[in-house]
């Protein structure tokens, strides 16, 4: 885990700064529009970040990982002075907050679902399932997000709040208060709504092939022999064991989870860690991108550690002598 981090840190240092343009450039550039001369701007960007683009790279990395080891992350060179660690611990409870909603809703709604279409398999309800699930997981996310954007909040406006951005309105003061609840999660509904739909496609395919799978299995067919009820069935040998490979798939994405979603947070302005890291990158924060590439890499790893973990758990088969 370790090595992976330190390898995927490392690459993305690089990567990044092989990228066209710097934040100096990008600085420059909006002071020029602004009508300032653009030896002036310089100047007056490179005293503003403090950031010496002209030092060997080697350096750079350097620095980097000693202050990563001391535990920071530095500073964001567009937000001036902030630190890198208190823009991504804003961030990410939004990302947690609308994305685990969204995955834990449509994981149980694709799962019972994708079991009702093993069940019915041939039957009216599965040949119209099986059409919408596949829909649902081959249109891309973003597109489902800007029809839901323009049918709630300009056809339909139920949700005009998504129009205005933000994880709440920020006249209200944050706290155990239903006027901010309320907000909350009216600037919440689009995005988690959007998870919900372009996710539960997937389940649904996924786990009607695995229940599938199961149905033949010689247990199954020597409960069914027993006796036994079809409801005790389906939930105790088929579900349990159908619903073990998605269950590992299921905890990965807890961990992309905290990269949040890059496009989706941006069509609603959703001031998670998908709609920081966008910024950062056509901004050029060389230090912003850098914590937040390392905050979804190591969730990702972790989450991979832990599903191994636990998936032996849950499966006795695959445990180690």
């Amino acid at each position: 885990m370790v090595l992976t981090i330190y390898a995927v840190l490392t690459f993305t240092f690089f990567l990044i700064r092989l990228m066209p343009g710097n934040i100096v450039d990008v600085l420059v550039f909006q002071y020029v529009m602004e009508g300032v001369p653009e030896k002036e701007a310089r100047l007056m960007v490179s005293a503003l970040i403090g950031y010496n683009m002209s030092e060997p790279i080697l350096v750079q990395y350097t620095n980097y990982i000693t202050n990563l080891l001391k535990g920071d992350l530095g500073y964001s060179l567009y937000y001036y002075r902030v630190p890198v660690s208190s823009i991504l611990g804003r961030a990410v409870p939004w990302t947690v907050f609308v994305l685990s909603i969204g995955l834990t809703i449509s994981f149980v709604l694709g799962v019972l679902l994708g079991m009702m279409m093993a069940y019915r398999r041939g039957g009216i309800f599965d040949g119209i399932a099986t059409i919408v699930g596949t829909v649902l997981s081959a249109v891309p996310n973003y597109i489902i997000g800007l029809l839901l954007l323009f049918t709630f909040t300009m056809t339909f406006p139920i949700f005009t709040q998504g129009l205005l951005g933000g994880a709440y309105d920020l006249r209200l003061k944050p706290g155990f208060n239903w006027p901010f609840i309320i907000s909350v999660l009216q600037h919440g509904a689009l995005p988690i709504i959007t998870y919900v739909i372009t996710g539960m496609g997937s389940w649904m395919l996924r786990m009607k092939a695995n229940t599938i799978s199961v149905l033949g299995e010689d247990y199954v067919v020597a409960a069914e022999a027993r006796g036994l009820k079809k409801r005790r069935i389906a939930m105790s040998y088929v579900g349990r064991n159908a619903v073990l490979p998605l269950f590992t798939r299921f905890t990965i994405a807890i961990g992309y989870m905290f990269g949040g979603s890059v496009l989706i947070e941006n069509i609603f302005t959703y001031p998670g860690v998908g709609y920081y890291l966008s910024f950062s990158v056509t901004s050029r924060d060389y230090t912003l991108m850098q914590g937040a590439f390392l905050l979804i890499t190591c969730a990702v790893v972790i989450s991979n550690f832990i599903a191994d973990l636990l998936y032996s758990r849950l499966d006795p088969r695959i445990r180690l002598e």
